[in-house]
Formats: structure tokens, C-alpha cells, sequence
């Protein structure tokens, strides 16, 4: 069985990330075990193997958080939930019983009736039928302490933020990107709507967190909110 290549950070004692081809995991290594994002189709492997190492079973995982409904982000969750008896949990607005309705860009879901991708349509989304949490926001749930469910729409119409005020932790999938060290707002070709990711963000910049964690690149350890605020003074009235 081949297992993808895994980098791992430990963020806070029991917070890693797992970055496998470009996406990040985050795992929660509490009592009970819990996963934001899946990554790709294929990560399971990866995901079995770094909690081996802890001395667990990625059988004890609890609960999965999606942070938005994208094959980068879900692609791994159908064998996760084939193994744990997980909840999965994954923001309303990004659940669609159509495809028509999915939270990616007009001209992404053409592609996606182009053979021979038509092919791979059925792995590019979580559906209704496989989340067991419909989120709205402003749910608390039990990770850290407290993970507050922050609606950031945007990149998706249902992405999603998570908070800890115990750890001053925050992850907020693609609303921010952090690619080369280069903090920025979601790539706008494949976003919903980027008045909305920004209106977002504003709202983040407003929480007190040191350390901020990504759908893409490194997380920034210390300083995190104020590295938030230094991006939408830059940008200036390009975020108006």
C-alpha cells in the first residue's frame, strides 16, 4: 500500500498539521481524536500512519470538520468515514443535492462534465447524505476547550473558521492563504465571491489569536492576529 509523503508540524501540544500533496489536515490529539479537512482522495494512509506514531488508532477519531466543500479539502473523507465512526460536519450553505448547485465556479463544473473528468465528478464533493452536522455558525463545539464555528463565506458560500479563545488558535481553511510565506486572500478564479472573503476576514481581524493555521502552506506561530491586520492595511482600498 503506498503511503504518500506526510510533513508534520506540531502546532500546540496536542494540535498537528499534516500537509499531504499541498493540503493540510489539522488533528486534534485529545482524548477523543478529531480531523479539520480530509485532503486528497489517497491521504488515508498518511493519516493512519502519523497517528500510529502517537500510539492511537485513526479508528478513535470522533469527529471531522470540513472547513469548505472542495476535492482538496473532502477528497480524503469517504474512506475516513469507511473506517471511524466519525461525525462529519460540514457548513449548510456548502451542502447542494445538485451539481449545479456546488460550491466551485461556473466554468469548474463544466469542466467537470468534460470526459474522462466526468469520471471523477462523485469525488470532487462531500453530499448531504455523508455529513451528519449541518453548521450554520456559531456552534461550539468540544475540541480545545471550545472550537467556535466562524461562517466565513467567500472562497465558498458555506466556508468556515475555527476558534479556540483557550489557545488563541485560529484556522480558517482558505479564507487566508499562506503559500511562500506570503499571506493573501483565496485565489478569486475559483472563489464564490471575494467582497465576501473579505468581509470575512475584517470580521477575523477583529479576534485575539497568536496563532493561525491554513488550508495551504505554514501556519504562523505568534503574532498571527496582527500579521491579519498588517494584510487589510496594506491592501488598503483593495479590500473595500
Amino acid at each position: 500500500m503506498l503511503i504518500l509523503e506526510v510533513a508534520v508540524l506540531k502546532i500546540l501540544p496536542d494540535v498537528y498539521q499534516l500537509t499531504i500533496r499541498g493540503a493540510n489536515i489539522i488533528l486534534i490529539a485529545e482524548q477523543e481524536l478529531t480531523i479539520i479537512d480530509t485532503s486528497f482522495r489517497g491521504s488515508l494512509p498518511g493519516i493512519d500512519s502519523f497517528i500510529s506514531h502517537l500510539g492511537r488508532s485513526v479508528s478513535e477519531v470522533s469527529l471531522i470538520i470540513i472547513t469548505h466543500n472542495h476535492l482538496d479539502h473532502v477528497g480524503g473523507l469517504p474512506e475516513l468515514e469507511m473506517i471511524t465512526s466519525a461525525k462529519v460536519a460540514v457548513h449548510k450553505a456548502d451542502l447542494a443535492e445538485t451539481e449545479e448547485q456546488l460550491p466551485y465556479p461556473g466554468f469548474v463544473r463544466k469542466i467537470l462534465h468534460v470526459p474522462p473528468i466526468t469520471l471523477f465528478r462523485p469525488l470532487v464533493y462531500a453530499r448531504p447524505s455523508e455529513v451528519s452536522i449541518q453548521l450554520e455558525g456559531g456552534e461550539v463545539l468540544s475540541p480545545l476547550g471550545g472550537l467556535e464555528v466562524i461562517h466565513t463565506p467567500g472562497h465558498t458560500p458555506g466556508s468556515i473558521s475555527l476558534f479556540s479563545a483557550r489557545e488563541k488558535l485560529l484556522i480558517v481553511g482558505d479564507t487566508l492563504n499562506n503559500r511562500r510565506s506570503n499571506l493573501r486572500l483565496p485565489p478569486k478564479l475559483i472563489s464564490s465571491d471575494l467582497s465576501q472573503a473579505i468581509a470575512s476576514l475584517k470580521r477575523l481581524a477583529q479576534l485575539d489569536f497568536d496563532t493561525l493555521c491554513f488550508g495551504h502552506g505554514r501556519p504562523i506561530i505568534g503574532g498571527a492576529s496582527a500579521r491579519v491586520r498588517e494584510l487589510l492595511e496594506k491592501q488598503g482600498d483593495k479590500l473595500t
